[in-house]
C-alpha cells in the first residue's frame, strides 16, 4: 500500500543472494467452506507411501482446500480399490460419493509411474484415466497435476494446485523472498536481505520474479531467473523504483518510477530495456496491474486527494476513475479472465479486501477483518490470496471470489506478506 511503501523509502543497505535453501513450510487452515460441497472419495493409491507422505493424501488436501468439495473420511470408505476392475460404482453411489478417485504407484529405478482414474458414480461415467512417469522426487508435483485434472473434470474450470506462491517473510530485521508449492510445501529462499524486499511479481511463464529491493539505500527493481539464478537490476533511477508488473505476454514490465519528478506509471520493453511513460499527473501514480488482454493498466493514484483506482490504456491516454467510495482504494489485482478487480478498500479505519467489476460497478467487500493488503488472484481466478493481520501477526489469507471460502496461511515464528500467486 502507498502508506507502507513510502515509509520504507528511507530504508537501505546490504543484501545477500542465496542459492535455493529450505525454509519453514506454510500451514494452511480452512476457516470457512461451502456447506453443500460435492462429495468426493479419494481412495489410498496402491503401493503409495501412506498417510501424510503420499500422493493420494496430497490430492485429498488439494481438493479439500479448494472449498468446493467435501472429501470423504478414509474411515468411511466402503472399499479400497486401486484398479478399475475392482470398482463397483453402485457401492459408491449408495454412500453418496459424487466423485471417486483411485490409482496406483509403480517404482522403477529413480522414477515413479502414477496411474489414476476418476469416476462419477451417480451416472456411472469414467471422467479421466491418465498416467504420469516422473523422477521419484517429483511425486508432489504429480499429485498437484492430478488434483488439477480432477478439479477441471468435476467443475469445468482449470485447477490451480500445480502452481507456486511467492511471498516475503520477516524475522527480526531479516527479510526473505520465498517460493513454495501452492500448498506451502517445498519452500525455498530466493533472496535474503537485512533491508525490505517488496512486490514480487511472476512472469507469465512462471520462470522469473520481478521484485523491489532496498539493498543500495533506496528502492530498485530486480529481475530474478528462478531456473538459472541469474539476477539483473532493471530500474535504479533517482527517486522511487517500485511496483513491477509483467504484461500478459511477458514482453513488458510496468512499474512506478519518479525519474521525471513525481511517481508515474512507466512501461519497460524487456527486450530493448526502453521505457515508455504512461501517466502524466502531478500526483502519486503507482501499483500497476495489467488487464488480461494487455490493453489496459489499472493503477492507484491520489490525484483526487485520496488514493483511488484508475484505468488507462497501456499505451497512455485519458485515465478513467474506477472507485469513489472510501478514503483509500489501492493494490489492484486483475482477475486472470478479466471482468473483476480485487483491491484494498479503506472505510472506517479498516483496510478491507474488496472486488469490483472492471468498469467500476458492483463493489463487494470480501473480508472486513484487520488490515488487508496485496491481493493476488489464483491463475484460474477462483481464489484471492492476500496479506492480513491476525492475532498481532502478519499472515496470509485466501478467499474465494464470492467470499464463501476462506483460509489462513501462516509460517512458524515469522511474519509473512507480499504474496503473489504464480501462473499455471
Amino acid at each position: 500500500m502507498l502508506e507502507r511503501f513510502f515509509a520504507l523509502l528511507l530504508s537501505g543497505l546490504s543484501l545477500a543472494l542465496y542459492l535455493p535453501a529450505a525454509q519453514a513450510a506454510l500451514s494452511i487452515d480452512i476457516t470457512q467452506t461451502v456447506k453443500n460441497g460435492k462429495s468426493v472419495a479419494v481412495v489410498p493409491f496402491g503401493n503409495d507411501n501412506g498417510p501424510g507422505n503420499s500422493i493420494s493424501e496430497v490430492i485429498r488436501a488439494d481438493l479439500g482446500r479448494s472449498g468446493i468439495f467435501r472429501i470423504m473420511d478414509r474411515a468411511a470408505l466402503p472399499a479400497q480399490p486401486d484398479q478399475p476392475s475392482e470398482v463397483n460404482l453402485g457401492t459408491w453411489k449408495s454412500v453418496g460419493a459424487e466423485g471417486l478417485v483411485i490409482g496406483q504407484v509403480q517404482r522403477a529405478g529413480g522414477n515413479i509411474t502414477v496411474s489414476f482414474y476418476l469416476y462419477t458414480p451417480n451416472d456411472g461415467r469414467q471422467l479421466a484415466a491418465q498416467r504420469f512417469t516422473v523422477p521419484a522426487n517429483e511425486w508432489r508435483a504429480v499429485a498437484h497435476r492430478i488434483a488439477d485434472v480432477i478439479y477441471e473434470r468435476l467443475t469445468g474450470e482449470p485447477g490451480a494446485f500445480f502452481t507456486r506462491l511467492a511471498y516475503v517473510t520477516q524475522t527480526g530485521k531479516t527479510y526473505r523472498l520465498n517460493v513454495s508449492d501452492s500448498d506451502g510445501a517445498n519452500p525455498q529462499v530466493v533472496v535474503s536481505s537485512r533491508q525490505p524486499l517488496m512486490s514480487p511479481a511472476w512472469s507469465p511463464d512462471g520462470r522469473k520474479l520481478a521484485y523491489v529491493s532496498f539493498e543500495s539505500g533506496r528502492s530498485a527493481v530486480f529481475l530474478q531467473d528462478l531456473v538459472t539464478g541469474k539476477r539483473e537490476r532493471l530500474a535504479f533511477f533517482s527517486g522511487i523504483n517500485s511496483a513491477p508488473a509483467f504484461s500478459p505476454d511477458g514482453r513488458y514490465l510496468a512499474m512506478s518510477l519518479s525519474k521525471t519528478g513525481n511517481p508515474e506509471i512507466h512501461v519497460m520493453d524487456l527486450g530493448s530495456r526502453s521505457l515508455r511513460q504512461v501517466t502524466r499527473n502531478p500526483a502519486i501514480d503507482t501499483e500497476p496491474s495489467w488487464s488480461p488482454d494487455g490493453r489496459y493498466i489499472v493503477f492507484t493514484s491520489d490525484r483526487s486527494g485520496t488514493p483511488q483506482l484508475y484505468r488507462v490504456s497501456a499505451t497512455g491516454g485519458d485515465e478513467r476513475r474506477l472507485t469513489f467510495s472510501g478514503s483509500y482504494n489501492g493494490s489492484a489485482s486483475y482477475a486472470p479472465r478479466g471482468g473483476v478487480i480485487a483491491f484494498v478498500h479503506r472505510a472506517g479505519g479498516v483496510y478491507s479486501l474488496a472486488r469490483i467489476n472492471d468498469d467500476g460497478t458492483g463493489m463487494q467487500t470480501l473480508d472486513r477483518a484487520a488490515n488487508n493488503e496485496s491481493p493476488s488472484f489464483s491463475p484460474n481466478g477462483r481464489m484471492i490470496l492476500y496479506a492480513t493481520l491476525r492475532g498481532g501477526r502478519q499472515v496470509l489469507a485466501a478467499t474465494s471470489v464470492d467470499g464463501q471460502v476462506k483460509q489462513l496461511i501462516q509460517v512458524p515464528r515469522e511474519d509473512i506478506r507480499e504474496p503473489a500467486w504464480s501462473p499455471r
